[in-house]
C-alpha cells in the first residue's frame, strides 16, 4: 500500500463526506476509493470512518488522523511543489470558479493573458455567482466579492472594489440631484434582490448610515441594474467594477460622492488547508499583480474608498 496516497484518498473523502465524488475527480472507480479507506484502516488497526447508508462521519481516531494526514501532505507538496517550481513554468490543468459579471468583464481579459504566457497551463473557468463546494466539485480556488472575509478560509487577496450611487444624466435632470443619502427617500432606487442587508449604506462623519431605498424595481443581476440605470429608471448603488466604463463615457454620472461607501474585498479562496499547487499559486499572483493596490474601475470614481 502506497501510504502517503491513501492518506491522500481519505483526505479527499473526508473532506468530500463523499466516495462517490472523490472516485468521479480521480476518475477511478468507486471500488478502488473503498479498498484504499478500507487498507488504510486495516493497518493502523482502527476504524476511521463511520458509514451509513446517508452519510460518511469521521470517528474520533478519523478526526485526529486527518490534522495529522493533512500536515504531512503540506509538507511532501509544499517541498516537491517548491522544486518543481525553481525548475520549470507552471503546467498542468487548473478549475476555478469565478463571479459572472466581474469574470466576464475583467478577469477573462487576464486568464487570457496568463495561458497566453505559460502555454503548457489549461484553464476551465466556471462563470457562476453560486457558492460552489470547491472540494466536492473539484475547484482549485473560486474568485468572491464581499464586504467582509471570513478568517477561517485559506485566501489570497486580489484587490478591492469600491461603490458608488449613480444615475443616468436624463434621470437626474428630471427628478433632481440628491444631496444627502435621506435624499434617496425621495428617489426611485434600483435595488439587488441577493443584497445581504437591506438598503444602502454611506458613512458619515466615519459612522455607518443606513438608508432604507425604495423602488419599483428590482433584479438579481447587477448588469441588470446598470442598465436599468442607463435607461433612466432611477439611481442604482453599485461595484465600480461594473459601472466604470460607462461613467467614462457618460452614460451615468455619480451621486453623493462625498459621502464614502463600504469598499468590497476581492479574493481567491483555495479549498480546505491544503498546499497550493505551483500552477494554481502562479496565476492567482498574476491576477493580484495586474488588478494592483488601486483598479482601473475604480479611476473617475470619488469617496467610494474606505479602508
Amino acid at each position: 500500500m502506497d501510504r502517503l496516497q491513501a492518506m491522500d484518498v481519505f483526505v479527499r473523502v473526508a473532506e468530500a463526506g463523499s466516495f462517490t465524488a472523490v472516485a468521479d475527480r480521480l476518475n477511478v472507480a468507486r471500488s478502488a476509493i473503498t479498498r484504499q479507506i478500507a487498507g488504510l484502516e486495516a493497518h493502523l488497526g482502527t476504524k476511521l470512518l463511520a458509514r451509513s447508508t446517508r452519510r460518511l462521519s469521521l470517528t474520533a481516531s478519523g478526526s485526529a488522523y486527518l490534522e495529522k494526514c493533512r500536515e504531512i501532505l503540506s509538507m511532501v507538496e509544499a517541498a516537491e511543489g517548491d522544486l518543481a517550481g525553481e525548475k520549470r513554468a507552471p503546467r498542468g490543468p487548473i478549475r476555478a470558479s469565478v463571479p459572472m459579471s466581474f469574470g466576464i468583464r475583467h478577469l477573462m481579459p487576464l486568464v487570457s493573458d496568463f495561458i497566453t504566457t505559460y502555454p503548457e497551463v489549461t484553464v476551465d473557468l466556471e462563470f457562476s455567482d453560486r457558492r460552489v463546494n470547491l472540494i466536492e466539485e473539484g475547484m482549485d480556488f473560486a474568485v468572491r466579492i464581499s464586504q467582509r472575509i471570513d478568517p477561517s478560509l485559506v485566501i489570497r487577496r486580489l484587490g478591492v472594489s469600491g461603490l458608488a450611487a449613480v444615475a443616468s444624466p436624463a434621470y437626474l435632470d428630471r427628478h433632481g440631484r440628491p444631496q444627502h443619502p435621506d435624499d434617496l427617500l425621495s428617489h426611485h432606487c434600483l435595488t439587488y434582490t441577493l443584497a445581504p442587508v437591506p438598503g444602502w449604506t454611506f458613512h458619515i462623519n466615519g459612522e455607518p448610515y443606513s438608508v432604507p431605498v425604495k423602488g419599483r424595481l428590482r433584479m438579481n443581476n447587477g448588469d441588470a441594474l446598470v442598465d436599468g440605470a442607463i435607461r433612466g429608471l432611477g439611481i442604482v448603488c453599485e461595484p465600480t467594477f461594473l459601472m466604470s466604463q460607462a461613467v467614462q463615457v457618460g452614460l451615468l454620472e455619480q451621486v453623493l460622492a462625498e459621502y464614502t461607501t463600504t469598499q468590497l474585498q476581492i479574493y481567491a479562496v483555495f479549498p480546505g488547508t491544503r498546499y497550493v499547487p505551483h500552477r494554481v499559486r502562479t496565476l492567482v499572483d498574476y491576477l493580484a499583480e495586474r488588478i494592483g493596490p488601486v483598479p482601473y474601475w475604480d479611476q473617475g470614481f470619488s469617496g467610494n474608498r474606505r479602508e
